[in-house]
């Protein structure tokens, strides 16, 4: 049987990281993974996530299962979170997942259970995983434009244009924020136009929403996704705690399934029990159990709030240092997109050539499309990173 099996494509982040540890030169820089590390290059257990596993651990009685699709508590802290009351809770069907990961494999499982004939609709470029997984369960893949190569913003235009070829029943896949790999957004205004779209071609928007309070704030963030799930008739919504909560390990994510016809949960939540069930039965319940008790508890969630937002404000500081020294070193300022996106991504718009040139010459490590983490830099590599940048001749 062993011997039938076919080798894998090589997972570039995989291999980047390899690479990178086997590095023997000192000062090598890693902006490859997609995790938040701070100045010291460290990813810290957040303060109301070491206050909520000491209460647990004090209070926690049993281990035993808690049910197919998680704590009912943590859903409705969670979509609390994410939708704050755009849609009645009792129009939600909702399941904990093993990450973010695991709710955007259970929506692409529903989709392709309810509509096997339906294409998905993915902005190019996108998370690999997206694509790897809707090629394995042998969804059809359909990209439209997203990305700008020149402004290094969002090709909006184009965007439009090919989610003109939308059929009813087809799926589009969005970003609900800081968005990854490019960290270029669209504004309200237009994604209102695109909620336009959807509605006209009666398509559904499945919106993966990994990174809430990174790019604007926690409000802010979920701004799109609160207006697109208030504005069609029936989305799905992948969330995961691994960023804001800092909890990468716990694997602690959500599938919503968000309906207009309340009549529709109980069917939506049979099949979600049902998918859960297939893969997993239940889903764990360490990190979903650290974010209900912060999420509602008031001291809890104003630390972590507020720590959140330090996060936050450090990335947006480094954005806002690199595309200064930049602008200082090119006496230009085509880098100025740098400042101006969201999120822990920034996409570098350069070939894998420069960016193998940037690992060679500099011990610069990112993805070959040179997707690079922010969060990956600190004031002192910065200035390093611009100068070998400019040096390169990007």
């Amino acid at each position: 049987m062993f011997s039938n099996l076919k080798k894998q494509p090589t997972d570039k982040i995989m291999a980047m990281m390899g690479k990178f540890r086997a590095d023997p030169r000192v000062g090598k820089i890693d902006l490859g993974v997609g995790v938040y590390k701070n100045a010291e290059g460290v990813t810290p257990v957040m303060r109301a996530v070491k206050a909520a596993e000491h209460k647990l651990w004090e209070e926690q009685q049993s281990k035993a299962y808690v049910g197919l699709v998680g704590d009912p508590a943590y859903a409705d802290a969670m979509i609390g979170l994410v939708l704050d009351g755009a849609v009645p809770r009792e129009n939600i069907g909702a399941a904990a997942t093993p990450g973010g990961t695991g709710a955007v494999r259970q929506a692409f499982e529903m989709i392709k259970m309810a509509t096997p004939e339906a294409r998905v609709f993915v902005s190019n470029p996108t998370w690999p995983n997206h694509i790897s997984i809707l090629n394995y369960l042998g969804i059809e893949v359909v990209p439209y434009r997203y990305f700008d190569s020149e402004t290094r913003g969002v090709d909006f235009a184009g965007m439009m244009e090919d989610l003109d070829g939308l059929k009813a029943g087809d799926v589009v896949l969005l970003h609900g924020c800081c968005h990854n790999p490019t960290g270029a957004n669209l504004n309200l205004a237009e994604w209102q136009q695109v909620i336009d779209v959807l509605n006209t071609k009666s398509a559904i928007p499945m919106i993966d929403i990994a990174y809430q309070g990174f790019g604007d704030g926690l409000a802010e963030d979920a701004a799109a996704t609160r207006l697109v799930a208030s504005s069609v008739p029936e989305c799905l919504i992948a969330a995961s705690c691994s960023k804001n909560f800092g909890i990468y390990r716990e694997r602690t994510g959500l599938l919503m399934a968000v309906s207009q016809d309340a009549g529709a949960k109980a069917l939506t939540q049979e099949n979600l029990a049902f998918l859960n069930r297939q893969n997993y039965s239940f889903p764990p319940d360490h990190g979903a159990r650290l974010v209900t008790m912060i999420l509602n508890d008031d001291k809890l969630r104003a630390d972590w709030q507020n720590e959140l937002e330090a996060v936050r404000l450090e990335m947006l500081g480094l954005r806002e240092q690199l595309a200064d020294e930049l602008q200082r070193l090119s006496g230009s300022d085509r880098f100025g997109f740098l400042a101006q996106h969201r999120g822990m991504f920034s996409l570098l718009g350069t070939t894998p050539d420069m960016v193998e040139v940037l690992r060679a010459n500099n011990a610069i490590y990112m993805v070959p499309d040179s997707r690079m983490n922010i969060a990956g830099l600190d004031t002192a590599t910065v200035p390093i990173l611009a100068k070998a940048i400019i040096d390169a001749g990007i």
